[in-house]
């Protein structure tokens, strides 16, 4: 993106991409401003119709994490047809479709091309009201850090890959992609947050640094507090880890500093995740309140997991 040229100053034109935010925001009323989005991926699950389901949630994520409610749909497309078949299309995008309609959203076409290897994902509409979109700066010194999905999702996906997980490892981390972030946000319009990302293949301290850098604070993140699936650590520290973590530990070097934090932890913390929950930062005093709903809505690993400081040499300081 450094290598485009800037494109000229658009009034309408609210979220672009100075910021690595999760969409675009683009006015259109003084009370409507659409939301905008794109994702895909290649199948981390074997089941077709899950891979359809949780490249849906994965895509939709983005809207919610924007504070905006998803309209409509784009399916996209890379398919080898004629080594495949038709059938797990069929499944990948009914998968899809089932997602997409517990979103409150349609699905209104698409696009295919015909590839070597299985591709899927979302582009997604949704709308927000003008003032009232969330960004992935504005963290205050003295918020609390709410996560409100557990992390590992690229270890242990890398895990089925490599048959080192349990039958039940594999079904926790599918429906942990699958999940919707829907009640999360809708939860979270009656709080005042003051910045919202949702947490990707960058992975916790990935999409962390880059709050708190456009935020110009630091964060404090506490391992003991931070929702981790059941089994993350062992697979990590066995070299189960996927290629996606290793680069962000790496690419966060100069960023982060850890305190007497594993080698398996840290991996764990930069791990890459696929459709992960929300990371929020908002007042030390409606967190605990805003944890309490998600628990009483069903998101029991809901959890405020770290704090903001003022700007320190570090952008993101791990503790266990």
């Amino acid at each position: 993106m450094r290598q485009l040229p800037k494109q000229d100053p658009v009034s309408e034109l609210l979220v672009g991409n100075e910021t690595s935010d999760d969409a675009g925001v683009y006015q259109l009323t003084d009370s409507i401003a659409l939301i905008q989005t794109v994702d895909y991926f290649t199948p981390i699950v074997d089941d077709p119709y899950m891979f359809g389901s949780i490249a849906a949630a994965n895509a939709l994520s983005d809207v919610y994490a924007m504070g905006g409610v998803p309209k409509t749909v784009l399916n996209i497309v890379g398919y080898p047809i004629k080594k495949l078949g038709p059938d797990m299309l069929a499944e990948i995008l009914r998968g899809a479709a089932d997602k997409v309609k517990e979103a409150g959203a349609v699905t209104v076409g698409g696009h295919s091309v015909d590839d070597q290897e299985p591709k899927f994902g979302l582009s997604v509409t949704g709308v927000v009201h003008p003032e009232k979109f969330w960004k992935n700066i504005g963290a205050k010194p003295g918020d609390a850090l709410v996560l409100t999905k557990p992390i590992g999702v690229g270890i242990l996906t890398t895990g089925i890959k490599r048959n080192a997980v349990t039958p039940e490892q594999e079904e926790q981390v599918t429906e942990t992609m699958a999940m919707l972030n829907k009640t999360a946000a809708e939860v979270l319009t009656a709080f005042n947050p003051h910045s919202v990302t949702d947490v990707t293949g960058f992975g916790l301290l990935g999409h962390g640094s880059e709050m708190a850098r456009g935020s110009n604070v630091s964060f404090e993140i506490s391992l003991s507090q931070v929702p981790v699936l059941d089994g993350a650590f062992e697979l990590a520290k066995n070299g189960v880890v996927p290629g996606g973590s290793k680069s962000n530990q790496k690419w966060l070097e100069q960023d982060v500093e850890y305190h007497e934090l594993l080698p398996e932890e840290q991996l764990v913390l930069c791990d890459a995740v696929t459709s992960g929950g929300l990371l929020v930062s908002i007042s030390e005093d409606e967190a605990p309140r805003y944890v309490e709903e998600l628990h009483a809505k069903g998101l029991a690993q809901a959890s405020i997991v770290g704090q903001v400081t003022e700007k320190r040499e570090k952008l993101i300081y791990a503790k266990r």
